[in-house]
């Protein structure tokens, strides 16, 4: 089940590594993002192993687009679940000014110029 989701990154947690019973070592750090709908809603994810790096540029504030995993395991009779995330893509990094609108110099969106007017012409 692959899943998809964007939202702001709100917070990355640190990181946290650990000897397997098999004697590998693993590492995995959870980040929270904030969805971007009427309602928004904080999700805690998690990513695991080398993916640790992809999340390591991604700043606070930042709109990011998460592909994860929806994962349940039992332990002693209680259902834990996690959301593993396994590609986080910056598409969407930082609002900016579109290419074709040059910023005016009291910082707001110039309008176009208009076409030439005639004088007799009422737009009603």
């Amino acid at each position: 089940m692959a899943l998809e989701i964007s939202g702001k990154l709100v917070k990355k947690l640190p990181e946290v590594t650990g000897t397997g019973r098999n004697g590998t070592n693993w590492i995995k750090q959870e980040f929270v993002i904030e969805t971007q709908d009427q309602y928004p809603k904080k999700v805690c994810m998690s990513v695991w192993g080398d993916k640790t790096q992809d999340l390591a540029p991604v700043q606070e504030g930042e709109i990011v687009k998460v592909q994860f995993n929806v994962e349940s395991r039992e332990y002693n009779d209680r259902w834990y679940t996690e959301i593993r995330a396994y590609r986080l893509d910056r598409s969407g990094a930082a609002p900016s000014v579109p290419p074709n609108v040059a910023p005016s110099a009291g910082g707001g969106y110039q309008f176009p110029p208009l076409e030439a007017e005639s004088g007799d012409d009422l737009p009603f």
